[in-house]
């Protein structure tokens, strides 16, 4: 029976290129002429489930069609908003992150094919991380099959995850976050926290903890931003269904933030009360001494000013989360991987965001009409307010208050 299948396989292929010569068309300038693109099983599928072809072989590497379009026409021809438009970089920037990833991308070539290219596998990548596109419209585009679209997909987001998060969204100059966000109104503040929700197919059998309180299936990222908008902290993976509160308590920055040992200590006097370098969020966090949030109910002139200084600067981490999903829309519509890989190319996705704020990459005009768009389908939920609060905490908001209250009158 297996002789009979390879026969038969080679039969078509060989019929397939007469009636293609007969044409007048050659068989390597054809795009979309992938097997996985027809209806029926495909063929090298039925010779690995026959054990005549290792599967892992075939996972990356080049399909015998034409590459004109990538290596003559976008490496060659494409100018730096073209590449900007489609890959949200310009070209020094995409190389430089290949050669970045390199150590994690590196491939042999086989006795068959040559594996792809870095520099083809990382476009790839970002194509579709950038677009809405399907897999089948993303493999079409550059010539490769679909299921290679989504491998590299994931080669290229573990790369970044393994070799770049720990270099790219980090803490930094605390210092200079600091005078950022005094400069803006607040002071001794180290970032602004806050979460949002990637929606998502339902998974198998545990759907439920994924239905947010908008009802639909979605992930958690939750964020910590400096004053420019870049990520210092991300934490992602929890259940569309969780509370930002509850995200929050379980992360290793909240474990950092409550030992004190997430900032270094730099401790100001606010009135006659010490205050320790704060965080900035909204009344879904918990009020603690390193956490401030607005104050809720009925409000006076000094609590509408203090709410008024704090959203100012707290509006930076929902700016950030704009722009990451405006960048990278594939963000904004529902991913059909696997829960254990849809945290990988969301943390990717971070990291990509902070590159191109750091490499000073423009933001084009109408990436957030676009965004917004698409964002329609899938509004954020509301989140519950917490009510606790510390006694230190509570005290340090008071003081601050009456600080911002003496600022005004002395202007």
């Amino acid at each position: 029976t297996s002789h009979l299948i390879i026969h038969l396989f080679q039969r078509q292929m060989r019929n397939r290129a007469r009636r293609l010569r007969q044409r007048g068309e050659d068989i390597n300038s054809e795009r979309g002429t992938d097997l996985s693109q027809s209806t029926g099983p495909r063929a090298m599928d039925i010779m690995v489930a026959m054990g005549h072809v290792d599967p892992v072989e075939r996972r990356c590497w080049a399909r015998e069609t034409s590459t004109d379009w990538w290596d003559r026409i976008v490496l060659q021809v494409w100018d730096e908003s073209q590449w900007l438009r489609n890959f949200r970089m310009r070209k020094c920037t995409f190389m430089e992150l290949c050669e970045l990833l390199s150590p994690a991308l590196k491939r042999q070539d086989t006795r068959m094919r040559a594996a792809l290219t870095i520099q083809k596998r990382v476009a790839i990548a970002l194509w579709k991380l950038a677009t809405p596109d399907s897999y089948r419209s993303v493999a079409n585009q550059f010539g490769v099959g679909k299921s290679t679209v989504g491998v590299a997909v994931m080669q290229v987001a573990r790369a970044i995850v393994d070799l770049l998060l720990h270099k790219v969204v980090t803490l930094g100059d605390v210092q200079a976050i600091i005078d950022g966000f005094a400069a803006m109104g607040f002071p001794n503040c180290g970032g602004a926290i806050d979460g949002t929700h990637i929606p998502i197919l339902g998974p198998e059998h545990q759907g439920g903890q994924y239905i947010n309180r908008k009802g639909y299936f979605s992930m958690v990222l939750q964020a910590l931003v400096d004053h420019k908008g870049r990520f210092t902290n991300i934490n992602v993976g929890w259940p569309g269904k969780v509370h930002d509160a509850r995200v929050f308590k379980n992360s290793g920055l909240f474990r950092r933030l409550q030992q004190g040992v997430y900032f270094p200590d730099h401790k100001i006097t606010v009135g006659e009360v010490e205050m320790p370098t704060v965080i900035l969020g909204d009344p879904a966090y918990p009020l603690m001494p390193w956490l401030m949030k607005p104050y809720t109910g009925a409000l006076d002139t000094e609590k509408e000013l203090f709410n008024y200084r704090l959203s100012k600067c707290r509006m930076v981490v929902e700016c950030a989360f704009g722009r990451l999903k405006a960048r990278w829309r594939s963000l904004l519509t529902r991913s059909d991987l696997s829960p254990k890989n849809i945290p990988i190319v969301i943390a990717a996705c971070c990291v990509l965001h902070n590159l191109c704020e750091i490499k000073g990459e423009t933001f084009m005009q109408g990436w957030e009409v676009e965004a917004n768009r698409l964002a329609a389908d899938y509004a954020q939920p509301d989140t519950r307010a917490i009510r606790r609060s510390q006694r230190e905490a509570v005290r340090i908001r008071e003081a601050l208050k009456a600080r911002f209250q003496t600022e005004r009158v002395n202007h």
